[in-house]
Order: structure tokens, then sequence, then C-alpha cells
């Protein structure tokens, strides 16, 4: 997953994650336990985080 430079470090798409795999110090970045699964993706209200096809 990619968090693009959109981001706000709002921590919306933390705060909605189940594995806790996204951490905002000033802009959110998906840990190592992020398993790509997309739940975050429209909690973003700048539409910040992609998932590569």
């Amino acid at each position: 997953m990619k968090i693009n430079d959109n981001c706000v470090g709002c921590g919306q798409c933390a705060s909605f994650c189940k594995k806790g795999a996204i951490e905002v110090r000033g802009r959110a970045r998906a840990t190592d336990a992020c398993v790509e699964c997309g739940m975050c993706i429209p909690y973003c209200p700048v539409k910040a985080i992609e998932v590569p096809a």
C-alpha cells in the first residue's frame, strides 16, 4: 500500500485499521503489518491511500 503526498496526517486511516498497521507521524505510513486489505481507503478524506494493482 502506498500513502501519497495528499496525506494530511489526520489519522482516520489508522483509526479504522483492524491490524494496527498504520502509524501517523506527520503523515501516515503503512507498517510491515499491513496486509493491503483496503479497509482504510474509504475513510481517507483526501484520497491519499493507493493499493498497487
